[in-house]
Order: C-alpha cells, then sequence, then structure tokens
C-alpha cells in the first residue's frame, strides 16, 4: 500500500502550490509591493517614533499611518516634480531653439579647438555637421515627426504605468503602516516553525540590511548632492539646486555622481573656467571617494557585518537584475547568503555531540 506524505510535508507543497498561483495573479503588481516593503522597513523607527508624537504610542487605528504614508509620499513625489518642471523648461528652450539652429547652423565653441588630443576632430565634426547650415538643417531633419510621436507615445505609458505603481505602493505602504507590528509577529512565527532560531536570524539579519542599504544610499546621496551642489554655486554653474538634486539621485548609485559632476566642469570650459573645472572635478571626486569607499561601506556593512566587496556586488548586481528596487534588495539577499554561510560553517567546525 502506498503510503501518504506526512501531513507537514502535504501542507508545506499545497502552501506552495497556492504560493506560486498567488505571484501569478499579483505578478504586475509585485515591484509595488516589493517598494512599500522596502520602504516600511526602513522607514519603521521614524513611523514608531510618529506615532509616539501622535497618538501618544498607541499603534493602529487609521489617521495615523494614513498620514505618515502622505508624508512619505511626499518626500519623494515633491524634489521629483520640481526636477520635472524644470527639466521640461529646459527642453522647451531646446525644441524653440531647434529651427534657428537649422536655419543659421551652431558655430563651434572656440574651447573645443583647444581640447588634448581629440579637439582638432571634434571641431571638425561639429563644422560638417552643425556649423554649416545646411549640415544642420539635414541632420535635424532626420530627426522624423513620426518617431519623436512613438517616442512621447511610450514616454506618456510609462509615466502612466510608474504613476500606477506608486499608488499602489502608498496604498501598501498605509496598511503596512496599519498592521505592520502584526504582520511581524506572524511572520516570526511562520519562520520559527518552518526553519528554527536560524531562520529568525536570517530574517533580521535582512532587515537589518535594507534598513543599513536605505541609510547608506539615500542618506550618503543627499550628503553627496548637497555638498556638490554647493560646489556647483560656487564655481559658477546654472542651476546648481537642480545639478545638486540630479547628483543626489544618481549618487545612490556607486560612482553615479561624476556622471553629474564631469557634465559640470565641461560646461564650465566653453566660458574660460579650466581651473574651476579642474578644481570641481577635484571636490566631486574627493566626496565620491569618501563616500563609496568609507562612509556607505561602513553604514551597509557595518549592520550585519558585510564586507565591502560583497555591499559593492550586492548593489551593482541587484541594480543590473532588479532596476532600481536591486539596489536595496542586492545587499539584504547577500546578508542573508553569508549568514546562512556563516552559520553553515559553525555548525561544520562545531565538535560532534558524544
Amino acid at each position: 500500500m502506498k503510503r501518504s506524505p506526512p501531513p507537514r510535508v502535504s501542507r508545506l507543497i499545497v502552501t506552495a502550490a497556492f504560493a506560486g498561483l498567488g505571484l501569478l495573479i499579483l505578478w504586475d503588481f509585485v515591484p509595488a509591493l516589493l517598494w512599500a516593503g522596502v520602504l516600511a522597513v526602513a522607514t519603521w523607527p521614524l513611523y514608531a517614533r510618529f506615532v509616539r508624537l501622535a497618538d501618544g504610542g498607541r499603534a493602529g487605528g487609521v489617521v495615523t499611518p494614513l498620514a505618515f504614508s502622505l508624508l512619505v509620499g511626499a518626500i519623494f513625489l515633491v524634489p521629483l516634480a520640481w526636477i520635472a518642471v524644470v527639466l521640461g523648461s529646459e527642453a522647451l528652450f531646446v525644441a524653440r531653439s531647434l529651427p534657428s539652429i537649422a536655419a543659421n547652423g551652431l558655430p563651434v565653441p572656440a574651447w573645443i579647438g583647444d581640447l588634448p588630443f581629440a579637439g582638432h576632430y571634434i571641431a571638425s565634426w561639429w563644422q560638417e555637421n552643425l556649423g554649416d547650415p545646411h549640415a544642420a538643417a539635414a541632420l535635424l531633419g532626420r530627426l522624423d515627426r513620426g518617431v519623436i510621436i512613438d517616442w512621447t507615445r511610450t514616454l506618456g505609458t510609462q509615466l502612466a504605468r510608474r504613476s500606477t505603481e506608486l499608488v499602489f505602493t502608498l496604498l501598501t505602504l498605509f496598511f503596512l503602516y496599519r498592521d505592520g507590528a502584526a504582520l511581524a509577529r506572524q511572520f516570526e512565527a511562520v519562520v520559527l516553525d518552518l526553519a528554527g532560531p536560524s531562520g529568525r536570524q536570517v530574517s533580521v539579519d535582512m532587515v537589518q540590511a535594507v534598513r543599513a542599504t536605505v541609510n547608506g544610499l539615500v542618506l550618503v546621496g543627499v550628503a553627496e548632492g548637497l555638498l556638490l551642489g554647493i560646489a556647483y554655486a560656487v564655481v559658477g554653474l546654472p542651476h546648481p539646486a537642480l545639478l545638486g538634486a540630479l547628483t543626489g539621485i544618481l549618487a545612490m548609485i556607486p560612482f553615479g555622481a561624476a556622471a553629474v559632476y564631469i557634465v559640470g566642469a565641461l560646461m564650465l570650459l566653453p566660458q574660460g573656467g579650466i581651473a574651476s573645472a579642474i578644481v570641481l572635478v577635484g571636490i566631486g571626486a574627493v566626496v565620491g571617494f569618501i563616500a563609496d569607499h568609507f562612509v556607505r561601506p561602513a553604514l551597509i556593512g557595518g549592520a550585519v557585518e558585510l564586507p565591502f566587496l560583497w555591499v559593492l556586488l550586492g548593489i551593482l548586481g541587484g541594480l543590473q537584475s532588479l532596476g532600481l528596487l536591486g539596489l536595496f534588495l542586492g545587499p539584504a539577499i547577500l546578508a542573508a547568503l553569508i549568514a546562512l554561510w556563516r552559520e553553515w560553517v559553525a555548525a561544520a567546525a562545531a565538535p560532534p555531540e558524544p
């Protein structure tokens, strides 16, 4: 007679099957759910303080989690909306300048010819393709109207999709704030039942890694954007606040801030600001080196004793595999793997029981 599987194994099989079906149904909403989870884990200490100030420590209800969810949403939406408005105005100025460029051409800036090595070749290409009115009109004429319409339609679709994702992220975040304590207790009970105390420790390491990664990426990025924004203003770049905000966003990616301050240095060259450009690149390199090699690894790796190499690989590998969400999940996943490895090594090295 064929033996039936034990009740625990049967329960695990049925649970896994329904979990797979649930994941299939919710697949399009997984990014919003993961973003909400990352934000809830990262901001939970702040939310706990907010509850103590607003409700005197009494968690629950609707008003407090709703207010904090809207506050978190505003922190992300207001800077992004401001950047979009400024970039839109700059794009409008460029669009209005295109007919003039097509009619009269765009003269070669004097400083391009003085660039070492490739300056002569760049100046020649510029004169042949942009300096001559006929060549400039032909080059701009290659921008087919249909291509622009398709690009605009794609951009609108992506904006609508991201807006919907943001709405569901904030909605999920509200429920996580409202029921987070109860969900944490339920999750801990399930992990203890499935994996024992070691599984609980791994989950704690993952939570600490997510929280430390958010602190290491966001706070360090904001600090880099603030310091380099001041440097942009000192050297006389236009829109230093906008450049500082873009620097802060790109600085969340290791070595990403260099893309902004190098472009800023190139913008100084037509004005004869070679010394200012060199100073700006030097300040940016020093700030980025300290942030990427000392501050960020200390904040992220120090929380879960994750070596700098694994912090860097977790951030860059997560970014490549999962996009922006991978910036925060990559180090958390590697932290869990390192914790499991250490436990395995400790168990293998322990003397056998008599």
